[in-house]
């Protein structure tokens, strides 16, 4: 799988609700707060539903690197 945007959100998935559409929507809404476009969500999320719950996990993980909070202020 790749990362078909080029684009990396900060967002850390560790922790977080397990329900595919509570980390879709969590996805969702951090990809809008950096800016991304409508199109490169949906790119995205259509992406992660065309499998199973393993297929959305590791789909939304290829476009997630979280920053370290020390490096942000950088």
């Amino acid at each position: 799988m790749e990362n078909k945007i080029g684009k990396t959100l900060n967002l850390e998935l560790v922790g977080v609700d397990g329900n595919a559409y509570a980390i879709m929507g969590l996805f969702r809404r951090q990809a809008r707060r950096e800016g991304w476009s409508e199109q490169e969500i949906e790119t995205v999320i259509e992406e992660a539903m065309s499998g199973d719950y393993n297929h959305l996990l590791s789909t939304i993980m290829i476009y997630c690197e979280p920053k370290d909070p020390e490096e942000e202020g950088d």
